[in-house]
């Protein structure tokens, strides 16, 4: 019988990219994959070490692992990969004495099916493997692909860049590129076998130089990448704004495969922290960056990612923060809460002395400011017609399926399993009618409160109740928005209402529920009222719908 292995995510794309590439070694090596702790022969937990909070998940299903084995009596391999295990190594060991069997760095993982092997005739104590490798190439074939239509492609591994606050140069290492021609290989035999979205990682993307090809830039990539034929979208993350220039703007004009979002990470509003952050541009410039990226891309969506309560940063600074984010417009935004990193240039000469407190407030402030602001960008959704690459089941209903658009906003809709790698046509579209109450509430785990919205439907037409997990200790009436309608035919139509509280449909995610009696094959025929969401931030907002033929 062969031996199970299951392998647990925390953090990135470029973790879950890993995740993959540890997957196919494993089953060349005869492992079968499984879902459950209880049945796996190895459990392999890939970690995170961005943030204090992602580094204590270690420990904790460390934790859960040693008891399931008391309980159980099943004393699995277990293997820590990641920025953790490059991070800690050996320290694992004291934490969490008794636990981990394998130890193994970010880049050692190609690696890991041999370690395991020693773990396995030894157990005398765990195999540790945090040796820097410089070699970056993969086999081609091996990884084995989680998603059926994106396939993730490293072009770079490590980081120069060496910013204050990031760990990543030191859990990952120096900035290695991958050869083009590896690349390339990568992209076009993830195009023969169905995938239609790459989606290039790196820590600084555009910094990419092809070892392998001189003159080749991140630019010269990209071009090389849009004439592979069966690929229908390009994505990439991240890039550095101090390495954004107007070639690479014109080109992603250009060439219509790359998709219109940008992930542009500020980090701060402030040029004093900035400085202090070590992220070489300024307030002044990066705004300057956004105002030519509008020039030469009118319709791209900027994202990016936000530090509040950095050492030293005062109110004025993060009032900063704040004005810059509503300067900029952003249509989705990470934001953080600033904890030390071990080995970094912050944690090493600057004090963390922003109370833990003041960080909550500023995040809770920065946080209604930019679900303010993505309201009222997903309000000029409405009338629009947008392609969305549809790429898989829904994770919230059996009978979604779930895609987005080039800007990278989610559409969870109805549809058969057959359209899982298609592009379909959506169009967002008012529908007025009368109020019924429903319950939104926050999927958001940080302090942000729930709130209760009106979902309509036209009341001469039967209302079959598939409401789910909603009421509401506060059930009044309320006019805040107005019901959706989605007609499916040749175009997927959603209709998306407008109100005084719009601020809750935000980011126009949405998804179906189908009432049990519709299935996938007669959706397209069968009239029914059905549930509508939209999601924002963490905001879930169950709204009424007709779906017609």
């Amino acid at each position: 019988m062969a031996r199970k292995y299951l392998i647990e995510t925390y953090g990135c794309q470029m973790n879950v990219h890993d995740s993959e590439r540890m997957a196919g070694l494993l089953e060349q090596a005869g492992f079968e994959a499984t879902s459950d702790a209880a049945d796996a022969d190895l459990v392999v937990i890939n970690t995170c070490s961005v943030r204090e909070r992602a580094e204590e998940k270690l420990y904790t299903r460390l934790g859960e692992l040693r008891m399931l084995a008391a309980e159980q009596g099943r004393d699995p391999i277990v293997a820590v990969a990641g920025c953790v295990a490059q991070q800690e190594g050996a320290q694992i060991l004291k934490r969490a004495p008794g636990v981990a069997d394998v130890i193994v760095g970010t880049q050692q993982i190609r690696r890991l099916p041999m370690l395991v092997e020693r773990a396995s005739a030894e157990r005398r104590g765990a195999v540790i493997d945090l040796d820097p490798f410089d070699d970056v190439t993969w086999p081609l074939g091996v990884t084995r692909r989680a998603d059926p239509v994106k396939a993730y492609v490293t072009i770079i591994e490590g980081c120069n860049e060496f910013c204050s606050f990031c760990v990543v140069p030191y859990t990952r290492g120096h900035e290695r590129m991958r050869p083009k021609a590896d690349i390339l290989a990568e992209v076009r035999d993830a195009a023969a076998t169905g995938h239609r979205e790459v989606q290039l990682l790196g820590q600084i993307v555009n910094h990419y130089d092809a070892p392998d090809a001189p003159g080749c830039d991140f630019t010269g990539l990209l071009e090389a990448i849009h004439e592979v034929e069966g690929i229908d979208r390009i994505r990439f993350a991240s890039p550095h704004p101090r390495h954004v220039d107007d070639r690479f703007l014109a080109t992603m004009a250009r060439l219509p495969k790359i998709c219109r979002h940008l992930h542009l990470p500020v980090q701060s509003g402030s040029t004093r922290v900035l400085e202090a952050m070590r992220r070489r541009y300024s307030r002044e410039s990066y705004l300057d960056l956004v105002a030519r990226i509008r020039g030469a891309l009118p319709e791209v969506a900027l994202s990016t990612d936000m530090i509040v309560g950095f050492p030293g940063e005062t109110d004025a600074d993060f009032e900063e923060t704040l004005s810059l984010t509503a300067a900029v417009r952003y249509h989705s935004m990470f934001s953080f809460k600033y904890s030390p990193r071990p080995n970094t240039l912050a944690d090493k000469r600057l004090p963390d002395g922003v109370p833990e407190e003041e960080k909550t407030r500023r995040i809770v402030a920065l946080q209604a400011l930019q679900r303010d602001i993505q309201s009222g960008l997903n309000e000029t959704l409405v009338g629009q017609t947008v392609d969305v690459l549809v790429d898989a089941a829904s994770r919230r209903r059996e009978t979604e399926l779930s895609g987005r658009t080039s800007t990278n906003v989610v559409v969870n809709l109805p549809g058969p399993i057959a359209w899982i790698g298609r592009t379909l046509p959506v169009r967002v579209e008012p529908w007025n009618a009368s109020n019924r109450c429903a319950r939104a509430r926050s999927d958001n785990p940080g302090p942000v409160s729930d709130t209760s919205i009106a979902a309509t439907a036209p009341s001469r037409r039967p209302v079959m109740r598939t409401w789910s997990r909603l009421g509401s200790r506060d059930s009044r009436p309320s006019s805040a928005c107005t019901a959706l309608r989605a007609r499916l035919s040749s175009t997927c139509s959603i209709c998306a209402g407008s109100a005084r509280n719009a601020d809750r449909l935000s980011n126009a995610r949405v998804s179906m529920r189908m009432p049990v009696s519709i299935s996938r094959r007669n959706i397209s025929s069968i009239p029914a009222t059905i549930s509508f969401r939209l999601m924002s931030l963490g905001w879930r907002t169950c709204l009424r719908l007709k779906v017609s033929s």
